[in-house]
Order: structure tokens, then C-alpha cells, then sequence
């Protein structure tokens, strides 16, 4: 029940999670006992112990896991003013945070015999500073603030990390399920259409609640009257359209799609006439395909047509699902393969080609595979490859990211920054470079960085896709095809949700395939 006439109810849950080691400390005593400790509420009693921050004190602790929230510190004793470094990693809490999309750098008053509980981000770690007169604190917990989500979806393999590359995937993607889907819980705390893509389809491979999914495309259509563009980027309009046909594919929900009915042919018709004669993409700016691609005009070209052409490919299924007229996706699909970019060595728009169906562009995938690749476009470059060497790919980008310290995916990442650089849960050595301030490019230099991306949760949705073997071949999943792709692994297994329940796949050889399916679903393999 609520007391509240027209409030929103948070479907978020909180969890007190104790600090699990302290990393730095100077005039402080006692803060040890804050390591484990589960007490949230101030009392009064000489008895307690505390940890002191005198004048000037400090320390660092680690919560041992990226987290989204804030912390509640509890005080024993007289008010006093701190500062709260939040941070990614040791050196963002230990340095200058930045302060874009969330609060990370903040000087507070602490109440006498009181708790003060503050910040609303993601985070690992923090840095609280002494600004005044010395402060018993009884504890300090960080505050988990997050969906409690059943995991439909589930992967396991002979390869370990693989196994670990999946469950961190989906848990950077549940860690940007907050009020809506964001980019990065972090930084970038918003509904960006394109950015949205991957982590659709990880919310699907994974998750059996699916009702994020509509209220940020809800979002997004209600605040972008067409002929708006959807964050005033027009090619992530285009993204709008393939994620409604992911998600009717994978839920058969066609009251939801009837409700999109007139802004989908309102799209499809304004997006036919960025369609030169020649059959050019030439979609106004602003364009954007993804931040390596930008200002490479042939890349960006060759990327965007792919990406129109998928954007009528998923508009035709979608007005013949509605039961109207799809000659105009037809059409515009007949007039986009009159002319098919060269992809250059981008390897962006090479995955986009591909997957979109205008042409196969795989070679350039293959070609020096462990660079030009971006978290963004790590699913579609994924997609656009065989299994084997995309297996290799997760295993040394994603996998380089887990020998780091991350517990959650970034906004990017270059292998070549692991070259005499330091871990992000440690200081860095002298003489190495700081992986977190020294690194990142475009919008995202240094502690901007964010290292919890939703949209590099790739390889979750790739691995449960491709390697179990899972398609759907009619919206809802009432027939699915399942053709596992192993690449080389001794065995695999994993759960794929449905409406109807979860599709359980295990194998252990060629000849020995063991599929389990509720009974409304038809299984061809």
C-alpha cells in the first residue's frame, strides 16, 4: 500500500554491504573493525568500539565488488564534516572524480549520534577524509540499490573464464537496470537509444522480467515526437526499430507492438526518404555509429548503411506481424543493396553489414582481430564472426579486463593499454601507467572513463545465442531451433528464457546434445 496520493513506487530493492578491506589509512585507529561488520544503527554505549578519524584523517576502504548506491556512515559521537571520494577504481576514490551525471566528490556534515547516507552512483570503493574535529564512527556500509531480478538465463562451459566473462556481463547489465536501462550506472545515466541494443538482447538471453525493456522504448517514444530524432541522433531512431523486433521476437507481446503501430509506420516512412537515389544511406546528421568510427566518413557510411537496412529488414517483419501493407521496408531494402559501401578495415561497420544481412563482411573481422574493436560493437563484431575465434576474442578482451581487477565491463577498452600498467584495485607502482587516468579517448578520457557499461555485456547474449544454439523462428518462442556451436569447448550448458518457461541445452560431444523445453514449445534442432 502506499500513504501517498500519485507517488512512485521504486521496484528497486537495498542491500547493506560491509567494507571488505581497507586499502590506505593515515590518523585513524580502529577502522578495521568496520571490515564485516553488519551494524547499521547508531546507539549509545562507552562499550562500542569505533573507528576514530582524527583531524586530517583518512582511509580508503574497498566494498570488493563495482556496487550502485551510496553508503551510510554511522556516528558515534559529535557532528563533524567529512569528504566522500567515490571511485571506480583506487585511483578515481583517491584522486579528482568526476563529477559528470552523479555527485562523486563531496564534502558533508556527519549529525552527532546520527547516520548520514549519501550518493547514488556506481562504485567500488570510497575515500573518506577528516575535515574537522575527531569522529568516532561506529561503521560505514555501502548502500546496494538495484533490481532483484531472477536469472532466467544461464551459461556454463569447460572454459572458466568464459563462464566468468558471462556472469560478469550480466551483472554489469543488472547493475544499469535502475530506474530505467542506463548506458553506464556511473556516468552516462541515460536512456541512449542505440546504446540500448546489446543490452536488450542481454536482458532477454538473460532475464525472465522484460518490463524494463518497454518502459525505456516508452520513454524514448514519448519524449521524441517524430519527426524528432531520438537523442537527437538520427541513426539511433534506427536502433528503435530493431530493438521493437528483437523484443516482439523474443516475447510475442502484440499488444505492446499494436500500441507502437503508428509511430513504427510513422518511422518507416520519414527514414525512406533518407534513401538517395542511387540507394545511398543519406540520413541527416546528427549521425553517429560508434566513438572509434567518428570522423571517418567511409566507415560511418558504410555502417550506416547496414544499419538502415537492418532498421527496414526488422520494420517489414514488424508490419507484417500487424497485419498492414510492408511494400515500403521491402522497397527501401531493394534500394539499399543498389549500393553497399566498402567497409575500409572499420571493423564497426564490417559487423554491421554483416549482421544486418547486406553483405557479408566477416574477412574484415578476421583480419588483426584483437584490435579496432570497441565494448560498444563487441556483440555485433561477435555476431560477424565464426565461433572460434569470437570465443578467442572474449576470452582475451573481455577476459583482459578481468586481469585487471574489473568486476564489471567498460565503456571501452584497448589490450594495448595493459602494456605496463597497473591493476584498478590496487595503487600503481611506480614507474607503470594508472589504467583508469592515463587511458580512455573521445568523451571518456581518464576518470571519466566509465567501468560499468551496460553496453558491453556482448558476450552474454552472444555466448547464450551462438554457442547454446537458440533461435527463435516464430515471435514468443512457441518454435525454437537448437543447433549448438561449441567453437572447441569440451561442453556447454545453459538456460535461454521464454514466455513459457526457460529452455535448458547441454552438451557433451556431437552425439550427445540433451535439450529440456516447456510443452507449449516446439524444439527443431
Amino acid at each position: 500500500m502506499s500513504f501517498y496520493p500519485n507517488s512512485i513506487r521504486d521496484d528497486r530493492i537495498r542491500e547493506y554491504v560491509p567494507v571488505c578491506r581497507i586499502l590506505a589509512r593515515k590518523g585513524s585507529s580502529g577502522v578495521e573493525q568496520w571490515v564485516g561488520n553488519r551494524n547499521i544503527q547508531p546507539l549509545i554505549s562507552a562499550s562500542v568500539p569505533s573507528g576514530v578519524l582524527n583531524p586530517g584523517g583518512s582511509v580508503l576502504l574497498d566494498f570488493g565488488t563495482e556496487l550502485h548506491g551510496g553508503i551510510r556512515i554511522v556516528n558515534l559521537g559529535n557532528e563533524g564534516r567529512i569528504r566522500i571520494r567515490f571511485g571506480e577504481s583506487v585511483s578515481e576514490a583517491a584522486g579528482s572524480p568526476n563529477q559528470c551525471h552523479a555527485i562523486h566528490d563531496a564534502d558533508l556534515a556527519v549529525p552527532q549520534f546520527g547516520m548520514l547516507e549519501y550518493g547514488n552512483t556506481a562504485f567500488r570503493f570510497v575515500q573518506i577524509d577528516n575535515l574537522g574535529e575527531t569522529l568516532s564512527l561506529l561503521n560505514v556500509v555501502a548502500v546496494a540499490l538495484f533490481r532483484d531480478l531472477e536469472y532466467a538465463g544461464s551459461f556454463e562451459s569447460s572454459d572458466e573464464r568464459l563462464n566468468r566473462i558471462w556472469k560478469t556481463a550480466a551483472y554489469t547489465l543488472q547493475l544499469n537496470m535502475q530506474d530505467y536501462i542506463y548506458d553506464g550506472a556511473k556516468r552516462d545515466r541515460l536512456v541512449w537509444m542505440g546504446d540500448l541494443h546489446p543490452e536488450i538482447r542481454g536482458i532477454l538471453a538473460g532475464f525472465r522480467d522484460t518490463s524494463l525493456i518497454r518502459k525505456s522504448l516508452d520513454f524514448l517514444t514519448a519524449t521524441t515526437p517524430l519527426p524528432d530524432a531520438m537523442n537527437n541522433i538520427r541513426t539511433y531512431s534506427c536502433w528503435w526499430g530493431i530493438s521493437l523486433a528483437d523484443y516482439y521476437q523474443a516475447t510475442g507481446d502484440l499488444e505492446y507492438l499494436r500500441q507502437q503501430k503508428e509511430y513504427l509506420i510513422g518511422l518507416l516512412e520519414l527514414y525512406s526518404t533518407y534513401i538517395a537515389s542511387d540507394g545511398a544511406e543519406c540520413i541527416p546528421e546528427r549521425r553517429f555509429l560508434d566513438w572509434p568510427s567518428s570522423g571517418n566518413y567511409a566507415a560511418e557510411h558504410a555502417g550506416f548503411q547496414g544499419l538502415l537496412f537492418w532498421m527496414f529488414r526488422a520494420g517489414e517483419f514488424l508490419l507484417k506481424e500487424l497485419g498492414c501493407d510492408p511494400s515500403t521496408a521491402a522497397e527501401a531494402q531493394n534500394r539499399l543493396k543498389c549500393h553497399i559501401p566498402d567497409c575500409g578495415i572499420s571493423k564497426a561497420a564490417a559487423a554491421i553489414q554483416t549482421v544486418s544481412g547486406l553483405a557479408d563482411r566477416s574477412a574484415v573481422l578476421l583480419n588483426d582481430p584483437f584490435r579496432g574493436i570497441s565494448t560498444f560493437y563487441g556483440f555485433y563484431m561477435l555476431l560477424a564472426q565464426p565461433t572460434r575465434p569470437a570465443l578467442e576474442l572474449i576470452r582475451r578482451y573481455w577476459g583482459g579486463m578481468l586481469d585487471r581487477g574489473a568486476t564489471t565491463f567498460w565503456e571501452d577498452f584497448n589490450l594495448d593499454w595493459l602494456e605496463n600498467s597497473g591493476r584498478i584495485d590496487e595503487f600503481t607502482p611506480a614507474g607503470k601507467r594508472d589504467l583508469h587516468a592515463d587511458f580512455g579517448a573521445y568523451c571518456y578520457k581518464g576518470l571519466r572513463h566509465s567501468l560499468c557499461h551496460g553496453w558491453a555485456c556482448g558476450p552474454m547474449p552472444f555466448l547464450s545465442e551462438r554457442v547454446l544454439g537458440i533461435k527463435f523462428l516464430e515471435p514468443g518462442g512457441k518454435v525454437i531451433s537448437v543447433k549448438p556451436d561449441p567453437g572447441g569447448l569440451e561442453y556447454v550448458s545453459g538456460r535461454y528464457p521464454t514466455p513459457y518457461g526457460s529452455v535448458s541445452v547441454a552438451v557433451e560431444g556431437p552425439d550427445k546434445i540433451k535439450i529440456e523445453a516447456p510443452s507449449a514449445i516446439e524444439i527443431l534442432s
